[in-house]
């Protein structure tokens, strides 16, 4: 008896992915891939997995950066992606960057060759009919209109984000406690709210000056042409609000009233920066109506400006452009299905993930849960101490949900990065204590190995193999 096909909708990296791992797993795949019927504005060629902007796929050590253990996670899996990256790879350092047309041509005839996957050159312009039984989603950051509304109409009116108004987000332990403290405005308790729930970063008058002066100064991203104006008056970038007046952003986001400094009781601050936990972990934090389209390396130095946050670091950057992309927490199961529609799964940057090697992990994750429910399976997740788990879990519920800023969504999308992942120690070297960046790096490493090892196991992959690598 022939198995029933599984569907996916879009060719970029996540639906070529997905395609990849259902295919490989013994289950017919028709990819609908628009392009070659109707271009987007992005795009330049019919390729599938096509890139539209840089070619690197970022840093590609495992043992110390997150995405370089998520390019390694993904090896271990059988990636296409991966595999043509490294088979069109073009010097970049440390960093595996790809010749483009190389890296496209090698994914679309791998694809086109396989026996069990069929690409068909056609517009999706509604949801999938129910007949298709199994479909994966992995259209993109430029969906096309027509179903962008299909998915909007079918899951509800804030299921969608057109634009993305992010503020910045930083990790936990790089902020100054000595300088900053925790304190809600008027110590008012939240749900689930403890009257401490915001860590502030405190400013006199003259920091406060300087850092607006920086902000009107600084270089700012520019939209392209059909980005059009994305921000309104509930998420204004900072710099906006700056350029309506040097009093506007603490009489807005950097208001100080309601707050007492712990470390220096009788001295009012000017102005304050509030930041909130973004993550269950605790180990996230954003910064608290900070939307900006600052240019990232003007970003970081203005930032830093702020007490507390000289040695800042950021696990994403602010920003803000077209980004079309799911509400995925309040939307999506732990296996990226539909909770209103069994079968339906959604893979890669609309699910609300940031980057090349994101958006093709989790289109392999969805294509394996996919396959493994058609073939009658047991579908597991990936362990949360895993790049693939971690980022997973950021997607499917591991943000903090938050309704007092209108107009503002908790879920932003993101970067796989340390802060995502269960925290760890550094392990304890005899005679000796580890400090500073020696501290960080051992760190970072006792958090990969673990990944390494617990993705081992759940692929099934037998130590003599491992042991052979």
């Amino acid at each position: 008896m022939s198995t029933k096909p599984i569907h996916i909708i879009g060719g970029g990296l996540a639906g070529s992915e997905a395609a990849w791992q259902v295919a490989s797993a013994g289950v017919p795949v028709i990819l609908h891939e628009m392009r070659g019927v109707r271009g987007t504005d992005a795009h330049k060629t019919d390729g599938l997995a096509e890139l539209v902007c840089s070619n690197s796929f970022r840093s590609d050590d495992a043992e110390t950066n997150a995405v370089g253990l998520l390019h390694a996670e993904m090896r271990l899996a059988g990636s296409l992606i991966m595999s043509a990256g490294d088979a069109n790879q073009v010097p970049a350092g440390g960093a595996l960057a790809v010749d483009r047309d190389g890296f496209s041509n090698a994914v679309t005839a791998r694809l086109d060759a396989h026996p069990l996957i069929t690409i068909v050159r056609e517009e999706i312009t509604g949801l999938p009919p129910e007949d298709w039984d199994q479909t994966i989603i992995a259209t993109g950051p430029l969906t096309a209109p027509s179903l962008a509304e299909a998915i909007a109409a079918s899951t509800g009116a804030d299921a969608l984000a057109f634009f993305d108004a992010i503020a910045p987000i930083i990790h936990f332990d790089s902020i100054d406690m000595n300088v900053c403290w925790f304190q809600s405005r008027y110590d008012k308790v939240g749900p689930g709210g403890t009257g401490k729930d915001y860590i502030n970063c405190p400013m006199d008058k003259e920091q406060y000056d300087a850092f607006v002066q920086a902000l009107l100064d600084g270089q700012k991203t520019e939209f392209k042409q059909w980005e059009g104006t994305p921000y309104f008056d509930g998420c204004l970038p900072i710099e906006v609000m700056a350029e309506r007046g040097r009093e506007t952003l603490r009489h807005g986001p950097m208001k100080p009233m309601g707050l007492t400094n712990a470390h220096n009781p009788t001295v009012k601050a000017y102005a304050v920066v509030q930041l909130r936990q973004d993550n269950a972990l605790g180990t996230l934090y954003n910064m608290v109506g900070f939307q900006t389209k600052l240019k990232h390396g003007e970003q970081v130095d203005v930032l830093r400006m702020i007490p507390g946050l000289e040695n800042a670091e950021f696990a994403r950057l602010g920003g803000l452009h077209r980004n079309t992309y799911l509400n995925s927490p309040t939307l999506l199961d732990p296996t990226l299905q539909l909770k209103s529609r069994h079968g339906l799964r959604f893979a890669g940057q609309i699910t609300g993930c940031e980057g090349y090697v994101e958006s093709a992990a989790i289109g392999l994750l969805a294509g394996r849960f996919a396959a493994a429910e058609r073939l009658g399976q047991q579908i597991s997740a990936p362990p949360v101490t895993t790049a693939f788990g971690a980022l997973l879990n950021h997607i499917t519920g591991g943000h903090i949900v938050s309704d007092d800023e209108p107009g503002k969504r908790s879920f932003q999308p993101m970067n796989v990065n340390f802060g995502l992942f269960p925290v760890m120690e550094a392990p304890k070297v005899e005679g000796k204590r580890l400090r500073g960046k020696e501290k960080t790096v051992a760190k970072k490493k006792a958090m990969t190995g673990r990944a390494l090892v617990d993705c081992r196991a759940w692929l099934g992959i037998a130590e003599a193999a491992q042991a052979a690598e």
